[in-house]
């Protein structure tokens, strides 16, 4: 899963961490499992951050021809 979170797109990447969530909500999960989990949801947290703010910049440089509006 690692070598291709980049290549996600941000609603594949939301559907996976809601998968995370709900494996860590299993009440049989193993410490070792939650944990490699845990990792997981942070990387695609990142992803997800990095993602919107690529986007964020993309608009803002389109608001820079017209009317510069505040995201």
């Amino acid at each position: 899963m690692d070598n291709n979170i980049k290549d996600l797109k941000l609603e594949e990447l939301f559907e996976r961490l809601n998968n995370i969530i709900g494996e860590l909500e299993k009440p049989d999960i193993s410490l070792e499992s939650s944990f490699e989990l845990y990792q997981e949801g942070i990387r695609l947290v990142k992803a997800c951050n990095d993602s919107i703010d690529k986007v964020e910049k993309q608009l803002i440089i389109l608001n820079d021809n017209g009317e510069n509006n505040e995201l």
